[in-house]
């Protein structure tokens, strides 16, 4: 082989080798973005429950009297975001 041909073999060796590279962290970007999605999902799960268990907790509060007025203000922004969402909800059936 002339010089000019291994140094062709060379590049065509080296640019195989990018190829399989760049395939293999296109898999393992793929992976990462799965799995990433799927946690996610699941903080939004968290999420939620958390809310959920803060309103159970308020709820208790305010039925055992327990509650200063910082929390009963709190609560009655939440109980009055809940009747304007309720009547978006039943305008929007209305149409």
């Amino acid at each position: 082989m002339n010089p000019t041909e291994e140094h062709i073999k060379r590049i065509q060796d080296k640019l195989q080798q990018l190829l399989q590279q760049h395939q293999q962290l296109q898999k393992e970007n793929l992976l990462m973005k799965q799995e990433l999605e799927s946690e996610r999902a699941l903080q939004q799960k968290y999420r939620v429950q958390l809310e959920q268990l803060q309103q159970q907790t308020a709820i208790l509060k305010s039925s055992r009297g327990e509650m200063n007025s910082e929390e009963k203000k709190d609560l009655e922004k939440r109980l009055s975001q809940y009747v304007k969402e309720i009547d978006k909800c039943i305008t929007l059936l209305k149409e």
